[in-house]
C-alpha cells in the first residue's frame, strides 16, 4: 500500500508517516522507480503500536527500543515490562512535580486579590522576581 493508505489505515497523517520513517521506526517493503514508497500490512500495526506508546508517554528512543525487544522472538514479557514500570516511574515523578507547581500556583493565586492593583504591587509578578513578600 502507498503512504496515504497506510495513513488512514493507521489513523496518522502522512508527515507522522514521513517523520517515523525518518526516525527509523518504519520502513517501506520497496520503493518504486517513481520514488513512491510501498508499504505492507504490518507497517499499519507497528504505527498503531508507535502512536499508542507515545500516547503513553514513551520517547522515540524508548519506543525505538519496545520495538527492537518486539522485533526478538526470544524477548519475554518480563523485558517488556520492565520498560513499563520504568516509564510509570517516571509519570509518577512527573505528577509530583506538577502537584508541587499546582500547589504554588494556588498559592500565588489566592494571593492575588486586588486583580485592579498596579503591577507593582502583584504578589504573582514579585514572586516570579524572587522579591520577598512585603509584611
Amino acid at each position: 500500500m502507498l503512504i496515504g493508505d497506510l495513513a488512514k489505515k493507521a489513523d496518522v497523517s502522512i508527515d507522522t508517516i514521513r517523520y517515523y520513517e525518518r526516525e527509523g521506526l518504519i520502513e517501506p517493503v520497496s520503493v518504486r522507480d517513481s520514488g513512491y514508497r510501498e508499504f505492507d500490512k504490518n507497517a499499519a500495526e507497528r504505527l498503531r503500536f508507535v502512536t499508542r506508546a507515545k500516547q503513553l508517554g514513551f520517547s522515540l528512543k524508548e519506543i525505538r527500543d519496545l520495538l527492537s525487544l518486539t522485533d526478538n522472538p526470544d524477548t519475554t514479557c518480563g523485558q517488556i515490562r520492565a520498560l513499563a514500570e520504568q516509564k510509570l516511574e517516571d509519570v509518577l515523578d512527573k505528577i509530583k512535580v506538577l502537584q508541587i507547581m499546582k500547589k504554588d500556583l494556588t498559592g500565588l493565586l489566592k494571593e492575588c486579590t486586588d486583580t485592579s492593583a498596579s503591577i507593582n504591587a502583584c504578589p504573582i509578578v514579585d514572586a516570579l522576581d524572587g522579591k520577598e513578600k512585603q509584611k
